[in-house]
């Protein structure tokens, strides 16, 4: 059984209620209804009921596989409008959410925040930055982390690791050149994504050209921050390095490179890259020459999971992140 069909399974033996602020695109409506119809989710679509309703009608889907919830009910608006002020450290007035829930976006996320839904999931007619920026001003960032980033899971054949073909990369997606503070940030998250998702213990390496001081330089010397700033934060999880990736992931080569005790090298399940040119050409070396399906970018960092999908992801990939989402949520809980 993939990797994939174990976390279906898991899903579907706790399916979360996932609104759909983007209820009207076709894309995101099929694959809401296909995920919703076979018991992965709940399906909550968020928008103007009527021309929901109209689409689902046209578009041939039974409509009891949803919940739709309509942004102009302004008796549902002002209750969650009144739990949500109620909550502490939120930043807006009730005034101000009212009139930013116009937007569906900010409807599901508020929604979200005051656990009428699990996961926000929306990116095709919403820009990353419109996700982004909505999930920081409504679902707030987790205590004591400053910076959203994201993570992806690589299926590899023919690699044999500490979890077999699997290995987890971040940040691939968001942050371009990440300074130590937020490089520490990326892999604290990193290691308790893997920890909801896969139920892993991580084992986080922060990876640049250099394995514990064989070479010297600025660049190195970022990560080095970041990891002295990622232990003091979180001594409770094992992230270490500084290691090359060979070094990270390879017993053999571990053997020769690391000359102390370490729990994460040669069999690091997650590995932080040091910046995005890295991280980007680096996930496309795996898929391109090792055959890997990659799964993500899953965004991290916040108190519960917002989901930003690739604009041109087809419905199959769009439902696989729909169902990672859905299983995380569960997993925070």
């Amino acid at each position: 059984m993939s990797i994939l069909d174990q976390l279906y399974e898991k899903a579907k033996l706790n399916p979360q209620k996932v609104a759909f602020p983007e209820a009207t695109n076709e894309k995101m409506m099929q694959a809401a209804y296909e995920t919703g119809k076979d018991g992965y989710i709940l399906p909550i679509l968020v928008g103007n009921a009527e021309e929901i309703r109209a689409l689902c009608a046209e578009r041939g889907y039974d409509e009891s596989v949803f919940t739709i919830v309509d942004i102009n009910n302004e008796e549902y608006k002002n209750e969650i409008i009144e739990k949500y002020v109620a909550l502490p450290d939120t930043r807006l007035k009730a005034k101000a959410l009212g009139r930013r829930m116009a937007d569906p976006l900010y409807f599901a996320m508020v929604m979200q925040a005051v656990g009428d839904a699990g996961v926000t999931f929306a990116g095709i007619d919403n820009t990353t930055g419109d996700v982004l920026l909505a999930g920081q001003m409504i679902i707030g960032l987790k205590p004591g982390i400053s910076t959203i980033s994201s993570i992806g899971l690589c299926d590899i054949p023919g690699f044999e690791g500490s979890e077999g073909s699997l290995l987890a990369v971040g940040d691939s997606a968001v942050c371009t050149n990440p300074n130590p503070e937020q490089l520490a940030d990326i892999a604290i998250s990193a290691c308790e994504t893997v920890k909801s998702l896969l139920d892993w213990e991580p084992r986080c390496a922060m990876v640049c050209y250099s394995t514990l001081g064989s070479g010297q330089g600025e660049l190195i010397d970022k990560v080095l921050e970041a990891l002295k700033i990622a232990n003091e934060k979180r001594p409770d999880l094992a992230i270490d390095g500084e290691f090359q990736f060979d070094s990270a992931i390879s017993p053999a080569v571990a053997a020769k490179k690391v000359k102390r005790e370490s729990k994460v090298a040669g069999k690091a399940n997650v590995v932080i890259w040091p910046d995005l040119n890295v991280g980007n050409i680096g996930v496309k070396l795996i898929q391109q020459f090792g055959k890997a399906n990659a799964y993500g970018p899953m965004l991290q960092g916040f108190n519960s999971v917002v989901c930003d999908c690739s604009r041109g992801a087809p419905v199959s990939e769009i439902k696989g992140n729909v169902i990672l989402s859905a299983v995380r949520a569960a997993g925070m809980k």
